[in-house]
């Protein structure tokens, strides 16, 4: 978040742990936080994160370049309607293991995902020598986009070596799947992952009116929401919306609104 108010444009390169049973990883930040970025106007050629070296955990090994341009403001955003899911867009990863495992793992979130949409292309991707870090493992990483730019993601990685029990590759599919059609049901403009960085953007926006669409608010964005008041002493209305039982448009979801602080990159001279 720091690095579009930075002096210069950032590049970063980032060691270690890039896929784990418990952080976002950097395939879903990669396809969900980079393009909610883009709607408060964070973009431009070098807006880009790249996957050099995949690492599992424990032992890491991975490596990711992270490049982003600076920006002055952030704009606000009146972001809605989500609108329809159109299609389903995947990675399947394995690293130190056998090739097959990536495809086993898209045979069988296919077999529960062709049931609801037609264009779903799943990517495997299994990196050998150097760039398969120093752990065994392998995942997968999904993405529904919908008509208005909403991306919504689920994933589900390996149990790490020599931690907890064992999971087939045709389990992990299965259960990824499930858990991309819960988030779907949960709806909202932007997936329970990347609550928090939303709300964040919304507040350090110009002093303007921005409103986001919301499923339930994780636990983690409940508290996130209690540092925002204490550090920005901004406090957003919230209002529930309950879908009509006819509409079959899932849970309830959250409209967000709030003010923004209208914070400005200092370092940026104005043109």
């Amino acid at each position: 978040m720091l690095a579009p108010f930075m002096k210069n444009s950032l590049k970063a390169t980032l060691r270690g742990v890039t896929n784990d049973p418990f952080d976002p990883s950097v395939d879903t930040l990669k396809s969900t936080a980079l393009p909610l970025m883009k709607k408060f106007g964070i973009d431009g050629e070098g807006f880009d994160l790249k996957v050099v070296k995949r690492g599992m955990a424990p032992g890491g090994g991975g490596e990711v370049v992270f490049t982003c341009p600076v920006r002055r403001t952030i704009k606000p955003v009146q972001f809605t309607d989500p609108g329809k899911i159109k299609r389903i867009r995947g990675m399947a990863y394995s690293v130190r293991v056998s090739p097959q495992m990536a495809n086993r793992i898209v045979d069988s979130a296919r077999s529960i995902l062709n049931k609801f949409i037609p264009d779903i292309y799943i990517y495997t991707d299994h990196m050998k020598g150097a760039s398969s870090g120093k752990s065994p493992g392998f995942g997968l990483t999904l993405v529904a986009e919908t008509l208005n730019g909403s991306f919504l993601s689920a994933e589900m990685s390996s149990t790490p070596q020599g931690q907890g029990d064992i999971i087939l590759p045709e389990d992990l599919g299965t259960n990824c799947a499930k858990l991309l059609l819960e988030e779907v049901y949960r709806g909202g403009c932007v997936d329970s992952s990347n609550q928090s960085l939303a709300l964040l953007l919304m507040t350090l926006g110009q002093q303007d009116v921005s409103k986001v669409l919301l499923g339930p608010l994780s636990p983690y964005t409940i508290e996130f929401l209690k540092h925002i008041r204490d550090f920005f002493q901004i406090m957003f209305k919230i209002e529930v919306q309950k879908p009509l039982e006819d509409e079959r448009k899932g849970g309830d979801k959250v409209l967000m609104t709030c003010v923004g602080v209208g914070y400005s990159n200092m370092n940026k001279t104005l043109k």
